[in-house]
Formats: C-alpha cells, sequence, structure tokens
C-alpha cells in the first residue's frame, strides 16, 4: 500500500516521549511544510535548519511563530524524510 493512505498520524511517533529527556513531536503540519521548502528550494538537511534560524519567512510558512520556538534539527529532518521515502513519498 502506497501513497499519501500511509502517511497518518498512527506512523508518526504520537504522545509524550516514552524513558528519561526527549523531546515532544513536531506538529504534522509543520515537518511536512519543513519537508516541502527542502523540496523547493533544494537544500539539504543541515542547509533546511540553518534557513529556518536564519529566515524568518521560512518560519513563518513552517508555523513557527517566535525563534524562540523550537525548530527542527537536522536529525528531525532526516527522520522525517526517511519516513516519507518507506513509503514512497518523499519527492
Amino acid at each position: 500500500m502506497g501513497g499519501a493512505d500511509c502517511l497518518d498520524r498512527t506512523s508518526l511517533p504520537q504522545g509524550e516521549p516514552k524513558g528519561k529527556g526527549g523531546r515532544p513531536p513536531y506538529p504534522l503540519v509543520t515537518i511536512l511544510r519543513i519537508h516541502l521548502l527542502l523540496q523547493w528550494y533544494s537544500l539539504s538537511d543541515t542547509a533546511m535548519e540553518e534557513a529556518l534560524i536564519e529566515t524568518p519567512t521560512m518560519r513563518r510558512f513552517a508555523g513557527i511563530k517566535l525563534i524562540s520556538d523550537r525548530i527542527a534539527d537536522e536529525t528531525t529532518i532526516l527522520t522525517f524524510r526517511h519516513l516519507l521515502e518507506k513509503h514512497d513519498l518523499g519527492e
């Protein structure tokens, strides 16, 4: 089974992280918008993280209101990209 039906809330981490430490998951709409920016601007995961820090318009599009809000790091972006690729939704 492929396509958008495979990507739903059950395939993404939910709720509070288990065990000690860890950050709560990002909202699906935020991480999806970050992925769109990554594709549109042909950025690497590292460059996308830097762009979110340095470019207010990209933060706004992604739904990150303030620079003090959590900004997805390159590992989070990579993990989401791999999740999409696993379900043939990467491009």
